[in-house]
Order: structure tokens, then sequence, then C-alpha cells
């Protein structure tokens, strides 16, 4: 038997750093990572697809989310089981209760609404542990586990939620025991556990597995691994079930963080040829750490680079937290501007403030001496080079 194992679709995400067309280019995407699973399924002989919660970004959404999503899970052709999770949990106001949800569910998907076994087909069952709010009070898996039989049935748990040994919290009572999970596997009763929650493909224990979010959600630091689906694989004519599991990349998007040191218009250079060279710009998110000490000049020069492939890529900024860059006068970079009088008594009071040790007024001195010589076109090929 073999059948997909995803999570974390999130449909309907928006991310607050994402403007223009690439949020809807974003949101569409995820769309079509369901969509395209299709494909994968008809290649691989899937029988079904089950989505280990979190389907939806929340239980309020607009209905044309509602629709689109609906219809790419229509394409997938074969059944799909959606686990309610934390981000849309079968409470009072839950999207999978909705008229408009009822009304146009295909026939092929089927929603996990209700605690323990369901029947996939005879011989093969899907446990399923949903979350009925979004700080549930127990170990939902636990409960679900207790008491299946050892028997020639195959099953697969279908849960959501952090699991003890990767996220020990003593005051998470929502918290998947481990031992609990390893205790039915080991006594023949589950053979394999689909979990969602974390957006990074993670291997637990042998047959326990995060499949994480098919498209990025965050950025490396957070999610070192996302982008897949599981094919996952059960031999029925083994008593054992022996596993297998192969991630498959889906996703399309990156999100990645990048470290430069910048003092000089060559390091500026550098980090322009490593922009330059990142491919599939416009489904790129760049989160810069830059260090480093420039002249006025210089930092404008890097401000125009930034501006410039902030055009290109989904989207390409600064990490201010991390970032650390001082911007330091040189002597002479406003003494060729052609200015006088009163003008370059300004600049020169500009010059001052920028020196001094006000972190406030000397960045804005400095970002106004910056577009000054961006303006007057100061800002040249040679200028500030070391």
């Amino acid at each position: 038997m073999r059948f997909v194992h995803t999570a974390d679709w999130q449909l309907g995400m928006t991310r607050h750093f994402l403007e223009g067309e690439a949020q809807p280019r974003y949101s569409a995407a995820r769309r079509d990572a369901v969509a395209g699973l299709r494909d994968l399924a008809m290649a691989a002989g899937a029988e079904f697809v089950v989505v280990a919660g979190d389907v939806f970004e929340d239980n309020h959404l607009d209905p044309r989310v509602i629709t689109q999503s609906l219809e790419a899970m229509r394409a997938v052709g074969v059944p799909v089981y959606l686990l309610p999770g934390n981000h849309d949990p079968l409470d009072a106001s839950s999207v999978y209760t909705s008229a408009l949800f009822t009304a146009e569910c295909p026939d092929n998907v089927t929603v996990l609404d209700r605690a323990g076994v369901h029947q996939v087909r005879p011989g093969v069952e899907i446990v399923a542990a949903p979350w009925r709010s979004k700080r549930p009070t127990t170990d939902l898996v636990a409960e679900v586990l207790a008491d299946l039989p050892s028997d020639d049935v195959t099953r697969i748990v279908v849960a959501h939620g952090g699991v003890d040994v990767l996220d020990p919290d003593p005051t998470r009572p929502s918290l998947i025991r481990l031992a609990a999970v390893q205790d039915a596997i080991n006594r023949g009763a589950v053979h394999y556990v689909a979990l969602g929650d974390k957006h990074s493909r993670t291997e637990v224990a042998e047959r326990v597995w995060y499949s994480g979010s098919p498209e990025v959600t965050n950025y490396d630091d957070i999610e070192p691994d996302p982008g897949h689906v599981l094919l996952v694989d059960i031999d029925e004519t083994d008593p054992a079930r022996p596993v297998t599991v192969e991630a498959r990349r889906v996703g399309r998007w990156r999100f990645v963080t990048l470290q430069f040191q910048v003092d000089n218009r060559r390091d500026i250079a550098d980090l322009d040829m490593n922009l330059d060279l990142m491919t599939d710009k416009d489904r790129t998110v760049v989160r810069l750490i830059l260090t480093g000490a420039l002249s006025v000049t210089d930092r404008a020069a890097l401000d125009d680079c930034l501006d410039r492939y902030s055009m290109l890529f989904g989207w390409l900024g600064l990490w201010e937290r991390h970032s650390d860059l001082v911007v330091v006068p040189a002597d002479t970079e406003f003494s060729d501007l052609g200015i006088g009088g009163f003008a370059a008594s300004a600049v020169e009071e500009l010059v001052a403030t920028a020196r001094s040790g006000d972190p406030a007024s000397a960045q804005d001195a400095q970002a106004a001496l910056g577009l000054l010589l961006r303006l007057s076109g100061g800002l040249t090929a040679e200028s500030g080079a070391a």
C-alpha cells in the first residue's frame, strides 16, 4: 500500500512582508502544491492522501479562499483525508462545518471529524486525532491509541502537534507522548504515524514522521527543510508491515537568510554578484544580515543595489535586528558637489550630525546625505571605492 503524507497547507496564509503581486503568487503556489499532488499520486500509484492538520490558515477565511482550495483538492483525484489542526480546529466556527465548505466539498475529500478509526478500505484504517479547540488539555493521540487491537489491520495514525521528545514543555498537556506511540507501534496496533505542525520535514522515530509544509512558510533558520511531501509504502503482505518513506520536493518558493560584511565598494559588488546569481528570484524571499562600516557614498551605492534587487525578488530587505551598518562620512565626500553658501553650510551641519554620537540624529543625517548624493549625481562608479 502506498499513500501520500502531507500537512500544514495553511491555505489562505499571507506573509506580511510580501507586497503587491507577490502575495497572490505565493497564495497561488500553495494551492498549486495541492493540485500538483495529482501527478505525484498518479505516477507513484498512491491510493490516497492524508493531510495531518492545518489544512487552512484559519477558520475565518474569504469565501474565495475556501472555493479555490476545494477546487485544488478536487484536482488531486484520489481520496484526500483532512485532519483539523490548531489553525482550523473543529470549534463552533469551524470552516469544515460552514455552509460553503459542506456545499462545495468534493466527493474525494473526507474530513476526519471524529477521534478514532476511519476505514479507508477493508484491512486499512486511519486513526484520527482531530483538534476541537486551539488549546487541547490532553494528549489527543494517547486517547485514540488506548484501545486499538493488535490484529491484521494496517493502521495509520494521523495527528497534529508537538512531540515531547522534540519540544519538552511540562506546561503543555497537549504534547504527543512518544512513549505511548512507540508502544502502539511495538505491539503492532499501528504501523505509521503521520504528523503535522512542524513545517520542516522531520523523522521523529522509525515510522513516525512530520512531512513539513509543502510550501515554505518561514525562514531557513526556523524551517531548514520545508517544501516536501512524503510518499509512504507499507508492505501489507508482511506481518511486520515494514515501512519505506521517501521525500518528494514539491515546493517552489524559498525564504533564505544571507549574511555579508560590507565595508567598501568591493564588498557591495560581491553582494551584488551573489544576489545576481540566485535563480528563481520572483519566488525567493531574502532576509539580509549586513554588518560593516561604510562611507555615505558607499551606503548610497548599497541602497541602490538593494533597491534594484527588491524589484526582482519576491521580497528582499534587511533583518534590522541583526544588522549593524555604521555610516561614517568621509572628509572629501561632499567637497565636489558644486554647491555653496547656505546649502554648503547645511551640508557641513549634516556631516557633523552624521558623525555625532546621537544614534537617531546621526541616522537621519546619514540618510539625508545619502539622498543628496543620489539626487545630485555625486554617486559614481569610482566614488568611495577602496
